[in-house]
């Protein structure tokens, strides 16, 4: 780690830190309000996933849509109009919703085959966006001028990493640069995010192999076919299998790679000091 202790954080003249564990817990909230406070660089991973490189395809994705109506279509064609995603930090859906849910079409469900090509785009793109940080702790110094920088990372981190080999290129990369922060959650915010989630079901990222398992129990428990499954109800189902399948390998990143913060420490930080002061706690404990 580029910080052994709480020292090391305290005195460094650039403190750089990568926060990772399921969204709900508090990246984003705590990666606002430093740069809020003056001084850092909030580098959103889902924000540069859904701009640099899957800008295009949700770009394309709308204006297939479009391509429906004709009214619309003969204006694309002459180019006399301009479709685009509006995504921002604050607003992911165009990345979420591109991502889409498998089921029945009518329900707004993907064949298994499209879902799961775009599960793929999406792999290849947080694994690059990734792999930019060092390119934007470089950039946030010398164009802006920010001597610190916080990476608010996907809640999908871990399923395109291995946390336990040694020589991961994406934690390897990323241990060079940043400290690497887990928010660790309990079983109650874990019930929490699964009653939000049930009430807002959204697209979300899985490794191939937990979605393919997944979707065939799913399958075989609803004795469906997959035109008929209701593309929400299956996202609600693996939600919670998910949460289980992360947590795991989100502890032997911290483990491995980095330190562990405690979600209800980081839901009480106010400033950047009480940021600092957690920060330097979960390196001492680390030892």
């Amino acid at each position: 780690m580029i910080y052994e202790r709480a020292a090391d954080w305290e005195r460094a003249p650039a403190k750089r830190i990568l926060l990772f564990g399921m969204s709900g817990l508090g990246k984003t909230h705590v990666s606002n309000l430093l740069r809020a406070g003056g001084g850092w660089f909030h580098y959103s991973v889902d924000y540069r996933i859904g701009t640099r490189y899957m800008g295009e395809h949700i770009a394309d994705s709308f204006k297939a849509e479009a391509m429906g109506v004709p009214y619309l279509a003969e204006l694309l064609r002459s180019d006399s109009i301009y479709i685009a995603s509006n995504i921002t930090f604050e607003n992911l859906a165009p990345l979420s919703t591109y991502l889409g849910k498998p089921g029945d079409p009518a329900k707004g469900g993907l064949p298994f085959d499209e879902y799961m090509r775009r599960q793929e785009l999406h792999r290849q793109a947080e694994t690059a966006a990734m792999l930019d940080t060092a390119h934007f702790i470089d950039r946030a110094k010398r164009l802006y001028g920010y001597d610190h920088f916080v990476c608010d990372s996907s809640g999908s981190l871990c399923e395109v990493v291995d946390p336990e080999d040694p020589a991961d290129p994406v934690l390897g990369a990323l241990s060079e640069t940043l400290l690497i922060a887990w928010i660790e959650g309990t079983e109650a915010h874990s019930a929490e995010l699964v009653r939000r989630f049930d009430r807002d079901p959204k697209p979300m990222y899985y490794q191939p192999a937990f979605l393919h398992t997944a979707w065939a129990e799913y399958l075989a428990e609803t004795s469906a076919s997959e035109e008929a499954i209701d593309p929400d109800a299956f996202v609600r189902w693996a939600y919670a299998r998910a949460l289980a399948h992360r947590q795991p390998r989100y502890r032997a990143m911290a483990a491995r790679w980095g330190i562990t913060l405690k979600a209800e420490d980081v839901a009480a930080v106010a400033t950047p000091a009480d940021f600092d002061a957690v920060v330097m706690a979960a390196l001492e404990a680390r030892g």
